[in-house]
């Protein structure tokens, strides 16, 4: 690993995002006019027994319940939720938004225009007439839009899908993956294959996304063993590795097909202490470069039958790996903000950190400001040679991408010998350096792309980066550099 160290740290400020979660308005799911049927397990959608929530939710979702309040309309929602931060005492400086509630890119695409204005506008103050002229006040507003998340389906992540949203400004997607076995995703009625999964994957890193993957465990005719095997081949696989994960133990609600086959005893849930086995044993095989984001559906308790019985799934994993003697290593577990709150423990030898793995065609380096010593992680690069499949023209050829710059705590060294040495340079930028070195000299490159947040753009603008289509880019051979 290629190694900078820093020195001896306090003073801590933590970047703050607001999330702000919207809801698209309910709709059928799309692959019920192929397969005939939405998956086994699937509650919510206009059919079913909650009957104003959005395909794969109750309506009982604190999400679900804004949305329905706000009437679906993604300008009030986003207002509404802004501001309900601003009187909790959150900064909204930089929002985050994850447009939920289903599979929103199987919506008619002038709705999704309507939506996705509608966001950037609730933050300019703005009133646009298409998605371009709302990115472009987006950009200037004093409230940043730094990202917006997708959920998706594999596939609903094809070219024609992966550059609309490039367009709306959106830098991350996550992925219904649920199974990596073909005879479960058939058994549960997916309405597409595994290799689709890979192929979106693919797809999507090529063209700069972060990619989250929502997996389910104790799924029908699955069984633990197999279950520990399939999380093995997740990591491990290049075809697969994703940047992030969302662990859904498999929850049995009314109106289901899972529910029918679970009153007829041709289904069974793990039991509590099994499932909290099974999620340690997965969360000790997450790679230091994957983020889990949650560990469990927010659907409130009365409304599952059977499945996960504890609200704190993830604490009590956490409490069973120690007794196991294994650790989470995950990029949640080890960043700054959750070390100080939960440890109380503060960085003090600053490195950076380099991994490099093969991932979905392409070469991945995974860049980290770390203090090796007491395994906190302080920010991360994410970058990325293309593979020659790239579809995106901006990407073709010899590009190198940045899918992910995220610095969780800006450190200032305590030094009387050289107070100067970090006051005007921070992580972001060194890890940039870095990043442009590789691909520069490693990669072979002759430019570097970053996929952006709207907000974040003009941060890159001062490292002498141009907008070129939905990416910034640089050329890392200046006049008389070849």
């Amino acid at each position: 690993a290629h190694v900078r160290t820093v020195g001896p740290c306090s003073d801590l400020f933590l970047w703050q995002i607001a999330v702000v979660a919207v809801m698209c308005k309910p709709h059928r799911c799309p692959h019920i006019s192929f397969t005939g049927n939405i998956c086994v397990y699937c509650p919510g959608g206009p059919d079913s027994d909650f009957e104003y929530s959005t395909q794969s939710y109750t309506g009982y979702e604190p999400t679900s319940m804004r949305a329905i309040r706000a009437r679906y309309d993604p300008y009030l929602q986003t207002r509404h939720r802004v501001e309900q931060l601003k009187q909790l005492g959150h900064s909204v400086d930089k929002v985050e938004f994850i447009v939920m509630g289903g599979t929103f890119m199987a919506l008619p695409e002038e709705y999704r225009d309507f939506f996705i204005r509608n966001l950037h506008d609730a933050l300019s103050g703005h009133t646009s007439n298409n998605v371009a002229e709302a990115v472009r006040y987006s950009e200037r507003s004093s409230t940043k839009c730094v990202g917006i998340t997708i959920e998706t389906r594999p596939d609903y992540c094809l070219k024609r899908h992966l550059s609309d949203m490039l367009n709306y400004g959106s830098t991350r997607l996550e992925i219904g993956v649920q199974s990596v076995y073909e005879d479960v995703a058939r058994d549960t009625n997916r309405g597409h294959t595994v290799r689709a999964v890979c192929e979106s994957f693919h797809l999507a890193k090529d063209a700069g996304f972060k990619v989250v993957a929502h997996m389910m465990p104790d799924l029908p005719n699955v069984g633990m063993e197999r279950d520990v095997e399939q999380f093995i081949e997740f990591f491990e696989n290049p075809a697969f590795r994703p940047d992030g994960l969302k662990l859904y133990p498999t929850l049995v609600i009314r109106g289901t097909g899972l529910y029918e086959l679970w009153k007829t005893g041709r289904y069974k849930s793990y039991t509590p202490s099994a499932l909290v086995d099974l999620v340690a044993r997965i969360l000790a095989l997450v790679p230091p470069w994957t983020r889990v984001y949650r560990v469990q559906r927010d659907i409130p308790m009365p409304l599952v039958s059977s499945g996960v019985e504890h609200g704190n799934l993830r604490e009590l994993a956490l409490a069973r790996m120690k007794d196991m003697g294994t650790e989470c290593r995950d990029v949640r577990t080890r960043e700054v903000g959750i070390q100080e709150i939960h440890h109380k423990v503060r960085p003090y030898q600053v490195e950076l950190i380099r991994r490099d793995y093969v991932a979905n065609g392409g070469w991945e380096t995974f860049l980290s400001y770390e203090d090796p010593e007491q395994d906190i992680l302080i920010g991360l690069l994410r970058l990325r040679r293309c593979s020659p499949q790239s579809f995106r023209p901006e990407l073709k050829g010899s590009v190198s991408i940045v899918r992910e710059l995220h610095v969780y705590g800006s450190v200032v060294p305590v030094s009387s010998r050289d107070p100067s040495k970090f006051q005007h340079q921070g992580f972001g930028m060194m890890l940039m350096e870095e990043a442009e070195r590789i691909s520069r000299d490693e990669h072979g490159s002759r430019r570097l792309a970053v996929i952006s947040g709207v907000g974040t753009r003009n941060y890159y603008r001062k490292l002498g980066y141009e907008l070129d289509g939905p990416y910034m880019v640089k050329d890392l051979y200046g006049p008389g550099m070849d």
